[in-house]
């Protein structure tokens, strides 16, 4: 019998109803949602199992690879470095990382990796799949590869390549990884859970990913449409180096940094950072920016058509924006900052209502037109519907 744990304020019982039909209508096996608003958390639910078995309960502090939803905590670093006078988001990345220059790269922005306009989605030269692990592979790969398109002119979703370039950039700057400088300048000091590069200390926490099952007869995915063509652009993106089967089941994956996809939190740890940034940057006496930095932090950047996904997609400075009906709907927020994940998790802020949301899970889906993925949605409807 399915049991939701956790707690829930009297006005948000809805919320927690959402949460119990993910489970019996939507597809949930294990899964946590948590709220938080104006640094109160109201929402802090979870339930199911941990693994595909169902041996395992799904637990408060269970963590989950949330792919793309890594790539919010990385902006966020890169934004606490801006603010400290560290880094200089318009000025060259050439100028931290003076390899990067070649094939005409020299005067590419750091904020135009940060927003998908850089034209370096995909890696020109074919790598195997272990190439994934070795960051220096991967960072002279990308630094050796010519743009795909003029860089600036337009904009498509840089899936993998996100975390190796910005991380670099913060590597070089600071000395640190983006691993290492999130655990020591955000989620050490807000004793939340968010990795980049799991902990041998955590591993037995981290939840089996479970794969999306097959669409119904007739159906065709978002990623199926994207990866038809291995030679296309989106193929290029997703497909090199490619990712086998069951990689994110594996502890090599979760030890590694690849920061633009394998982050794993649990859902009060991302949602305990945007949280923080939905009230102005601060929470439990810890700043981690500036009001003025945030409003920089999420100004629109990158809208339209995206040339890699192939659809409209709205980014600011490596935070996804709010799009109602689009990628990344997450409720009437006009202001609305983060990033969700494949399969599922999101992690966000509203900044005018305060909310700082978080949602993980270990069932991956993907959507059809005839069968959306509802989970998150649902969810972030309740609440917004429970505020005064």
């Amino acid at each position: 019998m399915l049991t939701i744990d956790g707690h829930c304020e009297p006005r948000f019982t809805a919320v927690r109803e959402e949460f119990f039909r993910n489970f019996t209508e939507r597809g949930d096996v294990g899964a946590a949602v948590c709220v938080y608003v104006d640094g109160a958390r109201v929402v802090d639910c979870w339930g199911g199992h941990a693994d595909r078995a169902r041996t395992r309960a799904f637990a408060a502090d269970t963590i989950v690879n949330v792919a793309s939803t890594t790539k919010g905590m990385v902006a966020l670093c890169a934004h606490m470095l801006a603010e400290r006078g560290k880094l200089d988001l318009d000025a060259p990345v050439a100028r931290y990382w003076p390899e990067f220059a070649a094939a005409g790269k020299q005067d590419i922005p750091v904020r135009w990796l940060l927003s998908h306009r850089a034209g370096l989605p995909a890696i020109r030269r074919p790598l195997p799949a272990e190439a994934l692990f070795d960051w220096r592979v991967m960072t002279e790969a990308i630094a050796e590869t010519p743009p795909w398109w003029t860089p600036g002119e337009r904009h498509g979703y840089h899936a993998i390549t996100y975390g190796f370039l910005v991380g670099e950039v913060i590597r070089r700057v600071d000395g640190r990884t983006v691993g290492a400088f999130l655990r020591d300048e955000v989620t050490g000091p807000l004793r939340a859970d968010f990795f980049i590069g799991v902990p041998a200390a955590a591993d037995g926490r981290a939840a089996e990913v479970l794969a999306p099952p097959p669409p119904a007869e007739g159906e065709t995915t978002l990623w199926d449409t994207i990866l038809a063509d291995p030679d296309s652009l989106a193929g290029r993106t997703f497909l090199n180096p490619p990712r086998p089967d069951g990689l994110v089941n594996t502890r090599g994956w979760r030890a590694a940094e690849i920061p633009a996809a394998n982050g794993h939190t649990s859902a009060r740890g991302v949602a305990h950072v945007y949280a923080a940034l939905a009230r102005g940057g601060e929470i439990d006496s810890v700043r981690l920016l500036a009001p003025a930095t945030i409003d920089r932090a999420i100004a629109e950047q990158s809208k339209g058509r995206d040339e890699v996904l192939t659809l409209p997609t709205r980014f600011a400075s490596g935070f996804m924006l709010g799009m109602p009906g689009g990628l990344f709907d997450c409720g009437p927020g006009r202001r609305t900052f983060g990033h969700p994940g494949r399969g599922g998790s999101i992690g966000f802020a509203d900044p005018d209502a305060r909310i700082g949301f978080g949602y993980v899970t270990n069932q991956y889906l993907t959507d059809t037109p005839r069968h959306p993925d509802r989970r998150v949605l649902s969810l972030v409807d309740a609440v917004y519907a429970a505020l005064p």
